[in-house]
This record gives structure tokens, C-alpha cells and sequence, in this order.
């Protein structure tokens, strides 16, 4: 293994994912509700059970949540805090790659499959978010490629990687829960149907995997049983076995729903990646390559079959498809074979179209007085109306994007290991310009307006409120208390005589007139209207 590489990909992680972190509010919904748990982590002293509006919070384990208190401990309760602990998962993934891809198959291949990560789009773009996925995502890959030693290795050690496969197994439920274990059994129960119910291991390995798992897992379903009895965790599995079984409103997608997100969200290393499931594909020799399609297809099968389909749920899925992308290519250069025509073509019209996105959006952004009228939706109209932050050149991204586009097709042709390098480091320069350029006014026409309502309130002895639709903006952006914590249901109830700030979508407006019509108006803006109820 070679220092120097591994010093230039931690550089190329430290200056990828941490610039620009604190550019942007947290977006709703999950950005902003796992902030806030830690921020109400950190005013309860309850690191044990996770809370959203001091109430208990069933769907994730607290284990990212103490990441982030971590890092709010060091930076303060802000974005930049809230997403710090992804970046130095992009930076840790990275140094992963290069030690798996150059232990099977040499530096080369180890540089390469960390660039085409860095450089695909939805993979680089979760390091630089607060989401609980890219730990996930780590871990439960490091558990299935120390089972794959376990397995296919000859060799001794098999004790040592049964330990750091429960590790790993352990940790990933401690960050999302029981799936974390299901994706690892089921990666394991694939490959032993298709290897005819060989046995996998010794009972002592076997053993020692499950034994160290439990005690990772201890650390908080063990002692929070211990601590407060069963009921947290009782509800806690209850409420994941309804998740998986029903759908949460505003997430019932089609059952291919996934499979067009890695598709096409995961350019270009998804096209490179497509050879991969031919029969003709021969593989590499130590089957590394067969466990990530394992793992690939148990990912992507489950969470088709899941109700509730989230774009980042399918997340796992981007780490196997990156080393099949990355063992074509590197195939490809060893044989001094160029790509199949359809791939340049598939490269050049969706790269051509993420080039026109980039280019047009923003234009389209600051000359919307010429076509926001053709809206019906007065929500979006409302949205488009927002003040939005700009320079006027962040059309620029769309430029530099096609040009890396041309530069990549040019030389692709005839130095293939040269062209996937600039269109992995430009497609990573690109998001990194997307990050201070475009997302702020995304941002600001999305959801700004309403979340500057609840800045603005913070320190007021007040609650605050929204009303048609859904968010955790107020519990973050106001800092609530205890003392504050509050629906609006209970008001009648509670005898308070604290007010109410309310956030009122547009197209919700008419129904909560009727329904609070002493409500006092403060001001509107970006297709939110605020309220005070007295």
C-alpha cells in the first residue's frame, strides 16, 4: 500500500466534503429531524432514547445521533455540525476503496474505484449532508466483505474477520436498526442458495461473528433494557416493522422506483457498471465481484419490496455497483479495449442533459418574472416569488460541466484510462461548485422564507407551529425547549397563555382561516404565511 496515495485521497476527501458544509440551512425532512434529535440529545442528557419534540423518536438508533452531538459539542448547534460527521465518512470510504481495491487488484484499481465514486453524482452528494446513510452504508459493506473473507479466503484469519464482521454487523444496527443486520443475512443467504448450502464456516467463526455483534448491539439495546425495561424498544421494533409494511405518506413509489434512481442518479459510474450483469462478463477471480452483485441485488430487491421508498434508502446499493463500475473499467484498460459505442452514447446525451440542467435552471431561475405566471400552484408560485441570493453566473456550473463533458469523449476514445479521469474529477468538481452556486437558491426558494419565521422566534417564550404540511423546521430553527415543546392540538387544552407562531402554506390557507379565524396575520413570503395565535 502506497502512503503517499493514501495522503492524496484524504487531501482529495478534505477538500471535496468539507468546504461549503454550513452553505445552506438543513433541508427537511430528514436533514433538519436528525439534527434536532441531537440538539434535544444534548438539552435532555437521555443519550440512550432518541427524542423529536421531546418525544421519543422510534425509527433510528442513537448511534449517528452521538456523532453528531460530538460534533455540536466541538462546532455548535449549526449545519455545518450536522453534516460534518458524513464528510469524514466520504474521506474514511474513500481509504476503504483503496485498501480493498489494491489488496485484489493493485493501486491502479484501488485510485480508480475511489475516483468514480467521488466522481458520480448522488454518492458524492451524501457526504456533504446531514443523513444518517453514508456510516450505514460503511458499515454494513465492511460486514459483507469480512463475511466474504470468512467465506472465500483459504487462508488463516477467519477468526479475525467473524470479529470484525460483528463489529461492523453491530454498528450498522446501532446507526439504522435491524436492517442492518437483515442486509447482512441476506447478503449471506444468497450466496449460500447459489453455493448449494455450503457450509460457510466453523461453529467456532460462526460464534465468534454472532458473539462480538451481540455485544456491539449491547451497548444500547442491552443497556437501555437494562435501564428503563423493554416498552422503548418494544415500540422501537414495532415502528420499524410498520415502516417496512406500510407506506408513509408522500413515499408510496413504483417498484422500480429505486432502480431508476441508482440508474440514473448514480452517473456515470451506473453506465460502466451495466456490462457487469451480462452472462459475458467473466469476473474476477477471487469472486469479489459475484458478493457485490449479492449484495447489490439484496439491496435493491428489499427496498422495491419495501412500502416506503425513499430515494437514500437504496444508498447501500452505490458501493457494490461502484466497484463492478470500477473492475470494468480497469478491465477494460488492462485489455487496451475501448468502450462499447453505446456507452459514449449514453455518457455523452446524460451528461449533455445534466449539462442543460445546470446551464438552464438557474436562468430560468432569474428570469422567472417572464413564465411564473404559467403556474397554477400558488405554492410554487409563491416559492418562485422568494428573494433568492445570487451573482448571476451560476449558469457557469452547466459550462464548466459540458466542457469537462467534451474533454471527456475526446479523450476517452483514445486514452480510456485518461477520460474517466477528468470526467470523475471534473463531475467532482462540478458538484463541489454545485454545493456554494446552485443549493442556496434551491434553498431559498424551497423552504427559506419559512425557516428565517422560526429563526426569528428563537428565545421567545412562544410555540411554534406549522399548519399543511410537515416539517421538524420549527423544532430546529426555533430552538424549542421543553418549556416550548408543543402541538397545536393541545393548545385549547393546556391553559397556556404563550402564543402560537404559525407557518401556513399558501394552498392550506383558506382551511386554517376557518379553522383559527382570530388568527392574527404577520407577513407572507416565498409561499409560506405567518401567523400569531393569541
Amino acid at each position: 500500500m502506497n502512503l503517499r496515495d493514501h495522503i492524496l485521497l484524504f487531501l482529495l476527501g478534505l477538500v471535496l466534503f468539507i468546504p461549503f458544509l454550513g452553505q445552506v440551512h438543513l433541508f427537511d425532512w430528514d436533514e433538519i429531524n436528525f439534527a434536532e434529535s441531537a440538539r434535544e440529545m444534548m438539552i435532555t442528557g437521555n443519550w440512550f432514547q432518541v427524542q423529536i419534540n421531546f418525544e421519543p423518536f422510534w425509527e433510528k438508533p442513537p448511534l449517528f445521533f452521538w456523532m453528531q452531538v460530538l460534533s455540536m459539542k466541538l462546532f455548535g448547534v449549526n449545519e455545518f455540525a450536522a453534516r460534518l460527521p458524513n464528510a469524514i465518512a466520504g474521506i474514511l470510504t474513500l481509504q476503504v476503496f483503496y485498501l480493498i481495491g489494491a489488496h485484489h487488484h493493485g493501486r491502479d484499481f484501488g485510485i480508480l474505484w475511489a475516483l468514480l465514486y467521488v466522481g458520480s453524482f448522488l454518492p458524492h452528494l451524501y457526504f456533504k449532508s446531514g443523513i444518517i446513510d453514508p456510516w450505514f452504508n460503511l458499515f454494513i459493506f465492511l460486514s459483507i466483505y469480512f463475511l466474504y473473507l470468512i467465506i472465500e479466503e483459504k487462508a488463516y484469519g477467519r477468526f479475525k474477520y467473524a470479529v470484525a464482521a460483528g463489529i461492523f454487523t453491530g454498528l450498522a444496527i446501532l446507526t439504522k436498526g435491524p436492517v442492518g443486520f437483515l442486509l447482512f443475512l441476506l447478503t449471506f443467504l444468497t450466496w449460500w442458495v447459489w453455493s448449494r448450502f455450503r457450509r460457510p464456516a466453523s461453529f467456532g467463526v460462526i460464534a465468534t461473528y454472532a458473539l462480538v455483534a451481540l455485544s456491539v448491539t449491547f451497548l444500547w439495546f442491552g443497556l437501555e433494557t437494562l435501564q428503563n425495561g423493554p416498552w422503548f424498544l418494544v415500540e422501537f421494533i414495532t415502528y420499524q416493522v410498520d415502516l417496512f409494511l406500510n407506506p408513509v405518506a408522500g413515499h408510496k413509489q413504483p417498484i422500480y422506483y429505486h432502480f431508476l434512481v441508482v440508474l440514473l442518479g448514480c452517473f456515470p459510474l451506473s453506465v460502466f457498471a451495466i456490462p457487469t450483469f451480462s452472462r459475458r462478463f467473466q469476473g474476477d477471480h477471487d469472486r469479489l465481484s459475484l458478493w457485490m452483485k449479492f449484495t447489490f441485488w439484496v439491496v435493491m430487491i428489499l427496498f422495491s419490496i419495501v412500502t416506503t421508498k425513499i430515494v437514500h434508502y437504496s444508498s447501500m446499493s452505490y458501493l457494490p455497483l461502484s466497484y463492478l463500475a470500477a473492475l470494468f473499467i480497469h478491465e477494460r484498460i488492462q485489455s487496451r479495449k475501448r468502450l462499447p459505442r453505446w456507452q459514449h452514447i449514453w455518457v455523452s446525451a446524460q451528461g449533455g442533459l445534466i449539462a442543460f440542467a445546470l446551464l438552464t435552471v438557474p436562468l430560468l431561475i432569474q428570469f422567472r418574472a417572464k413564465w411564473v405566471h404559467l403556474i397554477k400552484d400558488p405554492f410554487v408560485v409563491g416559492n418562485l416569488e422568494a428573494t433568492v441570493d445570487g451573482f448571476g453566473g451560476e449558469w457557469l456550473v452547466g459550462v464548466v460541466f459540458a466542457t469537462v463533458l467534451i474533454l471527456t469523449l475526446r479523450t476517452m476514445r483514445r486514452q480510456l484510462h485518461s477520460g474517466v479521469r477528468i470526467l470523475c474529477m471534473g463531475t467532482a468538481l462540478t458538484i463541489f461548485l454545485t454545493m456554494p452556486l446552485i443549493v442556496p437558491i434551491i434553498e431559498s426558494i424551497s423552504q427559506r422564507s419559512a425557516i428565517a419565521f422560526f429563526e426569528a422566534q428563537q428565545g421567545e417564550d412562544v410555540y411554534l407551529e406549522t399548519y399543511g404540511y410537515k416539517s421538524y423546521a420549527h423544532y430546529f430553527y426555533g430552538r424549542i425547549q421543553p418549556s416550548t415543546s408543543h402541538n397545536m392540538d393541545e393548545h385549547a387544552l393546556d391553559g397556556s397563555q404563550k402564543p402560537i407562531m404559525v407557518s401556513v402554506k399558501v394552498n392550506r390557507l383558506e382551511r386554517f382561516i376557518e379553522e383559527y379565524p382570530n388568527a392574527q396575520f404577520l407577513n407572507e413570503e416565498g409561499g409560506f404565511h405567518f401567523f400569531q395565535i393569541d
